[in-house]
C-alpha cells in the first residue's frame, strides 16, 4: 500500500553509529495510526460499544483459529496481532545485520521467479548476481527476466478485475557464505532446517526448497549430487543442485533457496464464511488488502535469512568486538589436506 511508507529511527544502543554492545532499540511510527484510535483505544471503555465486533472470519486467514485459540469474540484483536505489517520490524532489525555481514563479504540477494502461473527464466551459477540485480530492482515487480515481468503485471491486473488475489515463488541467492555454519550433528542446528523455518515464519508462505529443490526428487543421484574436482582453492563444483547446503551445513557455494506464497486471503470478492456469532452462512470479512504481495515478501524473505544466518555465524566465528570476529574468521583452516 502506497500509505505504508514507513521509516525506523534509533533509539538506543547506537552511539556514532556504531553499537554499544547493549540492546539496539528501534523505532517505527504508523503513519496510519490517526486513522485507527477509535477501533484500537487502549484506554476508552466507551470506545468498544461505539466499534462494530467482527465475527466473520476470512477463510486462510488467522480469524478463525486464532479467535478459537485465544477465546474472542471479536476477530479484530486477532486481525491486527496477526498482520503482516509486523514484517516491517524485522526489515528493519535485518537492516542492522546486512550490514555485519557486508563487513565479511556475505551479500543476500531476492528476486521474484513466480507470479499468478507466469515464470521467470532461471539465472545460473555465473550470474554476476550485482549487476542482475541491478534490473530486479527497477522492476515493479522485482523480476530480473523482461518477458516474464510484463506477463506477471498482466496477471496481477486480470485479478484486479476479477476482484481476487494472486501468489508467487521469490529465489534468496545468499553469497559470500564459509564452509561449515549449521551442523550435522544437531538436529535443531542444521541449517536448512533454520532456515525453512525463518521463511514459513513470514505470512502466507507455504513451501521452501533449496537448490534443485522437488525437482530433484524425480531425477537419479547421478544427476542430482554436485560432483567434486580437484582445484587450487581447495574444491571446484560445476553444479548447485544441494543449493550452498549439504548434511545441515554451508559447502562454499552460493546459498539458494525458493519460497512459495499463496494467494492473500482478503479478496475484494468476499469468499464464504460462518459468522462466529450466530453460525450462520455469511460472506468473509473484507478488509483493504493488496492483490499481490510477492515482491515485497521477497524483502520479507531478505531479512529472514539475515537474521537466521546471524546465530550460526556467530556460533562459529563469534567474538565480542567486529576485531575478534574477523579475527576468528581469519583463523579458521581451509582443507585440512592442504
Amino acid at each position: 500500500m502506497t500509505i505504508e511508507t514507513d521509516s525506523a529511527r534509533i533509539v538506543g544502543g547506537v552511539r556514532y553509529g556504531k553499537t554499544l554492545g547493549s540492546p539496539i532499540s528501534l523505532l517505527i511510527e504508523n503513519k496510519d495510526w490517526v486513522n485507527w484510535h477509535e477501533k484500537m483505544a487502549a484506554t476508552d471503555p466507551g470506545a468498544e460499544q461505539r466499534a462494530p465486533r467482527l465475527t466473520n472470519p476470512r477463510p486462510g486467514h488467522a480469524d478463525y483459529a486464532g479467535s478459537i485459540k485465544y477465546h474472542q469474540d471479536d476477530i479484530r484483536n486477532v486481525i491486527e496481532r496477526s498482520s503482516a505489517r509486523e514484517t516491517a520490524m524485522r526489515v528493519a532489525i535485518a537492516a542492522i545485520c546486512r550490514k555485519f555481514f557486508a563487513d565479511f563479504g556475505v551479500r543476500v540477494y531476492s528476486h521474484v521467479v513466480a507470479i499468478g502461473g507466469v515464470t521467470a527464466a532461471p539465472i545460473s551459477r555465473e550470474t554476476a548476481l550485482d549487476e542482475y540485480m541491478a534490473g530486479v530492482e527497477a522492476s515493479a515487480v522485482r523480476c530480473g527476466d523482461a518477458n516474464a515481468e510484463q506477463k506477471m503485471t498482466d496477471a496481477i491486473d486480470c485479478a484486479i478485475a476479477m476482484k481476487d488475489t494472486v501468489g508467487g515463488i521469490f529465489e534468496l541467492v545468499v553469497d559470500g557464505l564459509p564452509v561449515g555454519l549449521g551442523s550435522f550433528a544437531h538436529f535443531d542446528k542444521r541449517l536448512d532446517g533454520i532456515l525453512a523455518q525463518a521463511m514459513l515464519s513470514i505470512h502466507a508462505m507455504k513451501g521452501v526448497e533449496f537448490g534443485a529443490g522437488f525437482r530433484a526428487a524425480g531425477l537419479p543421484g547421478s544427476q542430482v549430487h554436485d560432483q567434486m574436482y580437484p582445484d587450487a582453492r581447495g574444491v571446484l563444483r560445476r553444479t548447485n543442485n544441494a543449493g550452498g547446503i549439504e548434511g545441515g551445513m554451508t559447502n562454499g557455494e552460493r546459498l539458494v533457496l525458493r519460497v512459495a506464497m499463496k494467494p492473500l486471503s482478503t479478496l475484494m470478492q468476499p469468499l464464504d464464511s460462518v459468522s462466529l456469532a450466530t453460525g450462520e452462512a455469511v460472506q468473509a470479512l473484507h478488509e483493504r488488502s493488496d492483490v499481490c504481495a510477492v515482491p515485497a515478501a521477497a524483502i520479507v524473505g531478505e531479512a529472514m535469512a539475515l537474521l537466521a544466518l546471524m546465530n550460526p555465524f556467530l556460533e562459529k566465528f563469534g567474538g565480542d568486538s567486529m576485531k575478534e570476529v574477523h579475527a576468528h574468521l581469519k583463523a579458521t583452516p581451509g582443507s585440512p589436506w592442504l
